[in-house]
């Protein structure tokens, strides 16, 4: 069973077309691109499989559950994380207090009020903390951190909730060169974790990274495949290549 299954999804903004019948899936710790011109449908059909927007037509099943209809909060619920594009985080608050935000609601409100849960709060935010190389700003808050530090902070964040899917918008955005290899490791760390679907304009960082890329142009996945697969394929070339 596919984890996440995307069928024959299109999305109309009255006459506009902006996703048309775009069909893909992603596998248990596979790591899929999805890449495409400005303008080519990449964010909305983005937004329907979290649910920010919800489909016209088609349908999107998530480990064999029909969540095309459903909320954000119940495709969360489902296992579904997602870090967009700008970094949602508290920058006011401290690097421990935004994971444990996000830890906590997991959780009911008894569970947050037993010392136990507490206690396993704190280990979990010190394993964040050390896997996305924040440990020794854990007391600092978010506002101090750097560009590329407030981006994995708020991946950290994504997985503090054990997603089974993880979608990650343009997650390199602004970085540097040591920042975006950074992440790539982060990335791969999480996959082994999670499902992860990545939108991205960076073709040479996700093409390291993916398993398999969709390339989409005025809404339709013209191609998919291994990364060699669409970097050759001259529909791609023609393009993509040269605009992503």
């Amino acid at each position: 069973m596919k984890l996440l299954e995307i069928t024959s999804v299109t999305k109309k903004f009255g006459s506009l077309i902006a996703v048309d019948n775009a069909s893909m899936f992603i596998n248990q710790n596979e790591i899929v691109g999805l890449i495409g011109p400005n303008g080519s449908g990449k964010s909305t059909l983005l937004h329907t499989i979290c649910g920010r927007t919800i489909a016209t037509e088609g349908s999107i099943l998530l480990e064999g559950s029909d969540i095309t209809n459903k909320t954000p909060q119940n495709r969360a619920k489902a296992g579904m994380a997602i870090k967009f594009q700008l970094a949602r985080i508290y920058l006011e608050k401290t690097v421990r207090e935004n994971l444990l935000i996000s830890l906590q609601a997991k959780e009911s409100i008894w569970r947050q009020l037993r010392s136990a849960s507490l206690k396993a709060f704190e280990v979990k935010i010190l394993e964040l903390a050390k896997e996305f190389q924040l440990e020794e700003y854990l007391n600092e808050p978010a506002k101090s951190l750097s560009h590329g530090q407030q981006q994995w902070l708020e991946i950290a964040m994504a997985m503090a909730v054990d997603p089974i899917l993880l979608l990650l918008d343009e997650p390199t955005a602004g970085m540097s060169p040591k920042e975006r290899a950074d992440t790539a490791v982060l990335i791969k760390k999480a996959s082994k974790k999670c499902g992860v679907l990545i939108v991205e304009h960076d073709l040479d960082f996700i093409k390291e990274l993916c398993n398999r890329i969709s390339v989409l142009h005025h809404g339709n996945i013209v191609a998919t495949g291994t990364p060699q697969e669409i970097e050759n394929d001259p529909r791609v070339k023609e393009v993509y290549l040269t605009r992503v």
